[in-house]
C-alpha cells in the first residue's frame, strides 16, 4: 500500500459529527471509508464507496474535493486538510476490479435514462438494482456525456469508464449509443415503450460572447476542441477538427474548462498558451473575511498549470481591429468579458487587444488607463459557461416548461409536469459539478421508483431537488 495514503488517513480524526460528509453533495461516509482503510479493510471500504456513489473513481479524479469535502475538513482551520481525494483514488481504483454483482430480479417494469452523463448512470443504476429494466439512450458513440469527451483523456482516463460501464450491464442495464432522442427515436415513442423516462442530457448550450469580431475564423468553444483532442486519441474521426499544434492559443475563461484546454493545447504543441480570466486571482489561504466553515474560494494550482502556459488574471479586451473590410462585418455589443479580435486580410483571427481591471469607479472591473496591449492568438477558446440544455427537439416533441434560465423544469420529486417524464443533473440544475450530478441521478431515481412502484422507495435520495451547492463553479 502506497505509503501517502496510509499518512492522509492517519491525519483523520474521525470526527462524531464529520464536517467532510456534510460538505460531500452525497455524503459520502468518509470517517468509516478511511477507519475500515486503517483496518486494513480496503474491500469493505471499497464497497462502502461505491455503495455510495457509483462514480466514485470519476469523483476522485475530477471532484473539486478543495471546496467540498476537504474544505470542510476540521484540520483545514489552521493547516492542510486530510486529503481525501488521494484516499478515495486509491481505494476506488484498487477495489474497483474486485466488484461483482449480478442482475437483480426484474420486476417487468420499463424505464429509459435519455444521457449518460453522471447523473444519467447514477440514475440507471439505482433504477436497475430496484429491479426495473433500465435502457440507456446516448446520441454519442460511446458512453459517458461530457465524462468521455469533455474532460480530456490526461485528466480521466477513459478505461475507468468503459470498466464501470461492463459491470452496470453485468448488472443488468442496458446501452444504446449513437441514437438521439427527438430525430433518431420520437419522445412519444420513447413514452409509449416505457413506464418513465428521465431526461439526463447535460447543459451544453455554451454560453457565447457577442463581441466585435465574433464570427473571425479561429475562435471556437472550448467544448468543440476538447471532444476532438479526444476522438483522437481513440482513433475516432474528430468533428470539428480543430488543433492547437503550431498556434498561439488563448483561452477565454480560468475554470476546470479553461485549464483542461490549456493542458489540451501544450499536449497538441501550441507554441504557446494563455488564459483569461476576469476575475483575480485567489487568495493562496483562507482569507479573515470567509472563516471556517463558511466557504473560501482559495487559489488551486492544476496539473495542467504546472505543465507550462500563462494565466492572466484581472483582464477584460478592449475593442477589435482589423482591416476596414473585417470592421464591415462586425455587429458591436457591449460586453462584460471580452470585446476584441485582431483578424488579418483572410479574416482569421491573430490577436485579441486586452486591457487590465480593477476595482473603480465603474465597478470591481473597471478598465485601467495605459494597460492596453495585444496578445497575439491563431486560435482562441471561449470557456465561459454554459447557458442551458439543448431542448429544441423535447419542446417540440414534447411540451415540458423551462425555468427562467432555460432549463427543464420540475417539481419536488423531479417530475415535470408530463406524466411519467423526471429530469435531473445539469438539465435542470443548471451548470453545476460531476458530484451534484450524481446525487441528482440517485435522488431522482428514488423518486422514479416511488412513482413506479407506488410506495415508499428504499433507494437513497441525498439531496433534495431545490437544494443547491454553496457556489456554482465559474
Amino acid at each position: 500500500m502506497a505509503l501517502h495514503v496510509m499518512d492522509e488517513a492517519s491525519r483523520c480524526l474521525g470526527c462524531k459529527v464529520p464536517q467532510c460528509q456534510k460538505g460531500c453533495p452525497i455524503s459520502t461516509p468518509i470517517p468509516q471509508v478511511i477507519r475500515l482503510l486503517k483496518e486494513g479493510k480496503l474491500d469493505e471500504a471499497g464497497q462502502m464507496l461505491f455503495e455510495n456513489n457509483p462514480l466514485t473513481t470519476v469523483c476522485s479524479l475530477v471532484c473539486n474535493h478543495e471546496n467540498q469535502c476537504e474544505g470542510h475538513c476540521v484540520l483545514g482551520r489552521k493547516g492542510a486538510p486530510v486529503h481525501f481525494s488521494t484516499i478515495e483514488s486509491y481505494i476506488s481504483t484498487t477495489y474497483a476490479n474486485k466488484m461483482t454483482k449480478g442482475p437483480a430480479p426484474s420486476n417487468g417494469i420499463r424505464a429509459a435514462i435519455v444521457g449518460s452523463g453522471p447523473a444519467g448512470l447514477a440514475a440507471a443504476q439505482q433504477l436497475t438494482r430496484a429491479g426495473h429494466t433500465v435502457v440507456v439512450y446516448e446520441k454519442d458513440d460511446a458512453i459517458g456525456g461530457l465524462m468521455r469527451y469533455g474532460i480530456p483523456n490526461f485528466k480521466l482516463e477513459k478505461g475507468l469508464l468503459d470498466r464501470r460501464v461492463k459491470q452496470m450491464e453485468a448488472e443488468g442495464t442496458r446501452f444504446r449509443t449513437n441514437v438521439e432522442i427527438g430525430k433518431d427515436i420520437t419522445w412519444d415513442d420513447l413514452r409509449d415503450r416505457y413506464d418513465a423516462i428521465v431526461v439526463a442530457i447535460g447543459s451544453r448550450v455554451p454560453r457565447d460572447m457577442k463581441i466585435p469580431g465574433r464570427e473571425l475564423d479561429g475562435i471556437h468553444f472550448a467544448l468543440d476542441f476538447l471532444p476532438d483532442a479526444t476522438r483522437r486519441i481513440f482513433g475516432v474521426k474528430p468533428v470539428h477538427d480543430i488543433t492547437a499544434k503550431d498556434k498561439h492559443v488563448i483561452v477565454i475563461g480560468g475554470g476546470d474548462t479553461g485549464s483542461d484546454c490549456l493542458g489540451t493545447s501544450i499536449r497538441q504543441g501550441a507554441k504557446d498558451v494563455t488564459v483569461l480570466q476576469i476575475m483575480p486571482k485567489e487568495p493562496s489561504s483562507r482569507p479573515d473575511n470567509s472563516p471556517w466553515p463558511t466557504f473560501a474560494r482559495t487559489y488551486q494550482k492544476t496539473s495542467s498549470m504546472e505543465e507550462g502556459g500563462e494565466y492572466i488574471y484581472s483582464t477584460d479586451s478592449v475593442n477589435f481591429e482589423g482591416t476596414e473590410e473585417e470592421k464591415a462585418k462586425v455587429t458591436i455589443d457591449n460586453s462584460t468579458t471580452a470585446e476584441g479580435f485582431v483578424a488579418d486580410e483572410r479574416g482569421h483571427v491573430t490577436g485579441l487587444k486586452v486591457v487590465s481591471v480593477a476595482p473603480g469607479e465603474n465597478g470591481p472591473f473597471t478598465r485601467q488607463p495605459g494597460t492596453e496591449r495585444v496578445l497575439p492568438a491563431d486560435l482562441v477558446l471561449i470557456s465561459v459557461g454554459f447557458l442551458h440544455p439543448d431542448t429544441e427537439t423535447i419542446l417540440d416533441q414534447l411540451p415540458v416548461e423551462l425555468d427562467k434560465r432555460g432549463n427543464i423544469a420540475r417539481n419536488d420529486k423531479f417530475a415535470t409536469p408530463q406524466d411519467g417524464v423526471f429530469v435531473c443533473g445539469d438539465a435542470s440544475r443548471g451548470q453545476s459539478l460531476v458530484v451534484w450530478a450524481i446525487a441528482e441521478g440517485r435522488s431522482c431515481a428514488a423518486a422514479v421508483d416511488e412513482y413506479l412502484s407506488k410506495e415508499k422507495s428504499e433507494l437513497p435520495a441525498p439531496i433534495k431537488a431545490s437544494q443547491r451547492p454553496m457556489m456554482l463553479p465559474r
